[in-house]
């Protein structure tokens, strides 16, 4: 009917070799695509659409409005590295110097010969130092249009909004990496270039992502050294403007968007923000917020935002090799009928990084990261998974040391953690079997860690 002949059609019989057939696919392809240049981009397939009598969401009137704002801001975006440091700017340096103020005054390291009471109150101004040079910075207009987006905009438009949003932010993130890593593919072929020309762009690479969580995150920053200036009597409580943010954070939690508790460019978090989020939350619950808190932990690129999307249908952001940084947390809804036998209204769900992550690994300090993660989110959860690659579980070995650490942590407040573990791309349906030595060792290896610690 279609009267084809044999170039119409691609063949692969039982000899062929599967890598030459996908380049011959490869090739086929790329020909057609080059034989017809008529493009056209979803947007305006739109008039298409309408003459067909689809409908066209962009002609919907509750979806205008949030587009011009999403556009408003993200027009304003063509270098994510320099956006980041022009207009988000309580993220950067600062920032980073903040979190090892606050770590040093918990851990003291580096004291040396200095009195213990005026090395406090030397990192404690320092501390005071930085939130006033953070409250000295204005809202950008950028974050203005973002706040008025989240806060004044009706449900549905603002879910539009928070959409658009993330179109937008990975559309820009997208082009400004593939960029970047095309520089660093020449760079690479041409291996005479200077070392420090590649740890630039790796810094770069690492700078060019931007995100929903950044927007929120700077909001975060602002209330912090607010309130920070507020306690220190630097500022009276009538003249704070931005005591209405935790209020839409929590709001945009009870509409299932993720929060992100800690920052994975820093690894610290924002303690006055996160506690007043959560008690918004409670408040704006009516007192019903008996929670469930779980929490998935593992090697880096094991699959654990695909395992907690799958088990609960969320979406949290999902790619191979270092996609989730920090920890973010979902809350779900539980159904009336489960209430009772749960025990819970609200099932938390916290989403964390891989533990050792390649470009964390060339850092001394890079086993302290996970450390404080596992013992952290161990230290959260009622129920930890720890997520194992296939069968294997030596990669999770020296998180177990932590993890056992953590759980007797927890034992001396009198808190009982769950711990489970999931071991996935299993396929065979005789794994169960076959791996019941593998089992028993770990068993025996996680009992000699925990007499160890």
């Amino acid at each position: 009917m279609l009267k084809l002949n044999k170039s119409h059609v691609l063949w692969k019989g039982g000899t062929t070799n599967k890598a030459q057939f996908v380049k011959v696919l490869q090739s086929a392809i790329a020909a057609i695509m080059k034989s017809s240049p008529k493009r056209v981009s979803i947007e305006a397939m739109a008039e298409t659409a309408r003459q067909l009598g689809i409908q066209v969401d962009e002609d919907n009137k509750e979806c205008q409005t949030p587009n011009t704002y999403a556009k408003e801001i993200t027009a304003q975006i063509k270098d994510v590295a320099k956006y980041k440091r022009e207009k988000l700017r309580l993220q950067g340096e600062t920032w980073r110097n903040l979190a090892e103020v606050e770590k040093e005054l918990c851990r003291m390291r580096k004291q040396g010969d200095t009195p213990l009471e005026k090395y406090k109150s030397q990192l404690k101004k320092k501390l005071m130092d930085l939130h006033a040079q953070q409250n000295k910075h204005d809202l950008t207009d950028g974050l203005i249009t973002f706040i008025t987006g989240i806060r004044l905009l009706p449900p549905m438009e603002k879910h539009y909004f928070l959409k658009w949003m993330k179109f937008g932010l990975d559309h820009i993130t997208r082009e400004n990496l593939s960029k970047l890593w095309d520089q660093y593919k020449e760079k690479c072929k041409n291996s005479k270039d200077d070392p420090k020309m590649f740890a630039e762009l790796d810094k770069l690479i690492s700078a060019s992502s931007l995100g929903l969580q950044h927007f929120m995150c700077e909001l975060g920053q602002f209330y912090e050294a607010e309130c920070s200036m507020v306690k220190e009597g630097k500022m009276a409580e009538s003249q704070r403007q931005f005591t209405h943010l935790p209020g839409i954070a929590a709001d945009l939690m009870l509409e299932g968007f993720p929060m992100e508790i800690i920052d994975g460019d820093v690894s610290n978090i924002s303690l006055q923000w996160v506690t007043d989020v959560l008690s918004q939350l409670h408040a704006k619950l009516g007192g019903r917020s008996k929670i469930l808190v779980l929490t998935v932990l593992g090697v880096q690129s094991t699959g654990k935002s695909t395992l907690l999307n799958t088990m609960f249908g969320l979406q949290f952001a999902v790619s191979s090799g270092r996609c989730t940084r920090g920890a973010f947390t979902l809350l779900i809804k539980v159904a009336e009928n489960f209430q009772q036998e749960l025990g819970c209204d609200f099932i938390l769900v916290i989403d964390t990084e891989g533990l050792k992550a390649p470009e964390l690994a060339k850092l001394e300090d890079s086993y302290q990261h996970d450390n404080e993660l596992a013992t952290l989110v161990i230290g959260l959860s009622d129920i930890t998974i720890l997520n194992m690659a296939m069968e294997n579980a030596t990669g999770m070995k020296d998180v177990l040391q932590i993890v056992v650490h953590a759980f007797l942590r927890m034992e001396k407040i009198g808190k009982k953690t769950n711990c489970q573990f999931v071991h996935q791309n299993v396929s065979d349906v005789s794994a169960h079997e076959q791996n019941m030595r593998d089992r028993k060792h770990l068993l025996e290896q996680l009992n000699e860690m925990t007499k160890a610690a």
